[in-house]
């Protein structure tokens, strides 16, 4: 067993835990990609998170994290991804198959090509395809993303997180008992009822997964953002993600990103914490 398991192991050690630990390692010096703390670097201790709790743009980078995940992940993906999967286990919708396609289509697009397609439509000429729809109503042009950056990157991760919402909830809604709805509905509870007060708490797990992964996922989101809006414009969509790539990356910064994506690590792990409990999981 030992001999089988070992070559897993092997790669967890190497690949997650190992990066890890040098991450943790990294987040307690003052390393630099140039310079002087590149060739020798120094033990700074709690410095780098003394330094990110009472920065301004980390705090408020931390905020737009939140508003993204809150909007995108939690309250659109979810909500659209349950209507499809609830519309699609209906016997009397026809077209299942194109309706499920058309869903699962941005899912299998590569994330590049679906910004710079996304680009296209928030183009802020009158060729732009959202442009040329306002245009018929007589709206002038607009540039969407230096007008409404946030809330055009949040429409955008809906649209490619929408499939893997409705996979889930339409797997799930198979696995509720057919008996139990049906004797709810000779009680007379109406379609709104069952699904409240029947359905939902039978799913109650696969949502809280769900929710879950998708938040871990968000979170974590980069080049969707980066490819759309680079973080700007004067930095309205500079999420978490996009705060660590320029600290560690564009200003060189190794120690202060390091500490960033642990500080970003602590709040993933707080808020898995509390769907397990939410979802009364037992791991």
């Amino acid at each position: 067993m030992l001999l089988l398991l070992g070559p897993a192991a092997l790669l967890i050690v190497v690949f997650i835990l190992a990066p890890a630990v040098y991450g943790v390692y990294l987040s307690l010096t003052n390393t630099q990609l140039t310079g002087f703390a590149a060739r020798d670097p120094h033990f700074v201790g709690l410095d780098n998170f003394t330094y990110l709790l009472s920065n301004a743009d980390f705090l408020a980078s931390l905020g737009r994290t939140g508003e993204f995940v809150l909007y995108s992940a939690i309250i659109g993906q979810t909500v659209l991804g349950m209507t499809a999967a609830v519309l699609l286990t209906r016997p009397w919708v026809r077209g299942k198959g194109l309706i499920g396609a058309a869903i699962l289509l941005p899912m299998v697009v590569p994330e590049v090509v679906a910004s710079l397609a996304w680009a296209s439509v928030l183009s802020n000429n009158s060729a732009g395809t959202l442009n040329r729809l306002t245009g018929l109503f007589g709206a002038d042009p607009t540039d969407w993303l230096q007008v409404v950056p946030l809330a055009s990157v949040v429409v955008v991760n809906i649209w490619r997180g929408i499939a893997f919402a409705m996979i889930m909830f339409q797997a799930a809604l198979e696995d509720v008992p057919g008996e139990l709805i049906e004797a709810a509905r000779m009680d007379g509870a109406t379609a709104v009822q069952v699904f409240r007060f029947i359905t939902l708490p039978l799913i109650r797990g696969p949502v809280f997964l769900y929710l879950l992964l998708t938040t871990i996922s968000t979170i974590g989101a980069f080049g969707l953002v980066y490819f759309l809006t680079q973080g700007g414009p004067g930095g309205r969509t500079t999420i978490t993600a996009i705060y660590i790539y320029q600290r560690a990356l564009q200003f060189t910064q190794i120690g202060i990103g390091s500490a960033a994506s642990m500080i970003l690590l602590a709040l993933v792990l707080v808020l898995g914490l509390t769907y397990v409990r939410l979802a009364k999981v037992e791991v």
